[in-house]
């Protein structure tokens, strides 16, 4: 797919089918995740690839955004590698970085998505296990949506380049 078409189609994915995703193309949205640029080049990033029964259900305890989807890719900052500054560390800023080429890579891929960051993180840390220097950041569901799934509401309701660049 032509990147401009990636940019415009890729849209909030809220009805998934139970069709399965093939091997290959998890692999390159997973690759995509990995090559994808971090602050110093620390990848101080976790992606937990949850697809069985039990796991999809420990997701569904945390959030109520799954939406059927067959997989959800759980995508989380560690805080102990990420480069920090003052106060500031990247950890998000890195996680979110390499979420967003998953979405892109899915997307070129024919895999629908969607974005998630309601989900109780308490949950996620008790359910998964999580060691306290990994930060939960963002749920990504994938899959095929249904062929009833509605167009996201919003998707096509853009500010204009003029409200968001200035030029100095």
């Amino acid at each position: 797919m032509e990147f401009e078409s990636v940019i415009r189609e890729r849209q909030a994915t809220r009805k998934f089918s139970n069709k399965e995703i093939e091997k290959e193309k998890l692999e390159k949205i997973l690759e995509a995740g990995r090559i994808a640029p971090t602050a110093k080049n620390l990848q101080p990033i976790k992606i937990y690839v949850v697809e069985s029964t039990e796991g999809l259900e420990k997701i569904d305890k945390a959030s109520p955004c799954r939406y059927n989807a067959p997989i959800v890719l759980l995508v989380c900052g560690d805080k102990d590698i990420a480069f920090a500054k003052g106060d500031y560390s990247t950890y998000e800023m890195d996680a979110c970085i390499v979420a967003t080429h998953m979405m892109l890579e899915a997307t070129n891929q024919g895999i629908n998505n969607i974005w998630v960051e309601m989900f109780d993180e308490k949950v996620l840390r008790e359910e998964f296990n999580l060691s306290n220097n990994l930060i939960p950041v963002c749920l990504l569901p994938i899959g095929y949506k249904t062929e009833d799934c509605p167009e996201s509401p919003m998707h096509n309701t853009r500010k204009e380049l003029s409200e968001l660049v200035e030029y100095k």
